[in-house]
């Protein structure tokens, strides 16, 4: 069925509340309309409302079946403001998750925004360790140790492939892009007691994966950070005045990182891009123009058309 084109739109935030999050959110947010620590800022979850444009009042989940031609938007996209470590967790690909019953896996990336000196993230296990190793460390409270801890600095991007056991570390906001999947199993929490996902974690885990960090690779008009199975993310630092043509091979959006910009496409209504939001252009837009004013830096992210 041919998409009716109603031209890119954004989306109002979605804040999941979290006891490792943050009260306050700034620079990125000024209010999130909770006080609760606030964990992440879900910029394409299913329930993010569309707030411009033909769409407005829409989810993305209706927009999305109206613009996608009936399928869900592939890429949750998040920002991310760990307090506190989040919990040691594992996330099945999708051979595990469709054997559950669940559409797809999640793999993930991480583009680091910040982060503080001396901020680490656990990225897989170390040299030599066994699943058994793993079962005893949980159950000892001695996991930490187990895990290979990476420092990262702000500007670095992390890949994360399904089966890797995995944490974040305080001190940094994250830049999340991920499969639509919420196939999380918590291994470990530090004693907060909340729900873990022993057994299932510990079928999804993988000794070795794909993880790591990932060279940034200079292209025509953007960097590429990561181009995947699942996505592509690039980045975009418009110089003030200037604009950025910005093809979304696939279903994507484009999010607001520094600055302010616009986003338009021919015959469209222009859309502001402000930091910490998303505006997802649809199928039957496929390219947009990013103009800045006093100069921008975004990121688009798309999945791969056909996967």
């Amino acid at each position: 069925m041919e998409s009716k084109r109603s031209g890119p739109f954004r989306l109002t935030p979605w804040f999941s509340p979290r006891p490792w999050g943050r009260l306050d959110l700034r620079p990125w947010y000024s209010e999130t309309g909770t006080t609760e620590p606030v964990g992440e800022a879900w910029l394409t979850g299913a329930q993010c409302v569309v707030e411009t444009g033909a769409l407005k009042g829409q989810t993305l989940a209706q927009a999305a079946a109206e613009e996608f031609g009936g399928a869900e938007f592939p890429l949750l996209v998040k920002l991310l403001f760990p307090r506190e470590k989040l919990s040691v967790q594992v996330h099945p690909d999708d051979a595990m998750a469709r054997a559950m019953g669940q559409p797809r896996g999640k793999t993930e990336c991480w583009y680091v925004l910040e982060a503080k000196a001396g901020a680490t993230i656990a990225l897989g296990l170390g040299e030599g360790v066994t699943a058994e190793a793993v079962r005893s460390a949980i159950a000892e409270g001695t996991l930490e140790e187990l895990l290979e801890w990476v420092p990262v600095e702000a500007g670095e991007m992390v890949f994360v492939d399904a089966g890797t056991v995995h944490a974040i570390g305080p001190g940094v906001v994250l830049l999340e892009t991920q499969q639509t999947s919420d196939a999380t199993f918590r291994l470990y929490d530090y004693g907060r007691g909340r729900e873990l996902h022993l057994e299932q974690g510990l079928r999804a885990m993988k000794m070795r994966t794909a993880a790591g960090k990932v060279r940034p690779r200079a292209m025509d008009g953007f960097v590429r950070l990561i181009e995947q199975k699942y996505f592509v993310v690039d980045r975009y630092d418009v110089a003030a005045g200037g604009e950025a043509d910005v093809p979304v091979n696939g279903a994507g959006c484009v999010v607001g990182l520094r600055g302010e910009a616009v986003v338009k496409c021919e015959g469209c209504e222009e859309v502001e891009l402000p930091m910490g939001r998303a505006v997802v252009v649809p199928a039957s837009v496929g390219e947009v123009r990013v103009k800045s004013g006093a100069g921008a830096s975004f990121v688009r992210c798309f999945a791969p058309a056909g996967i």
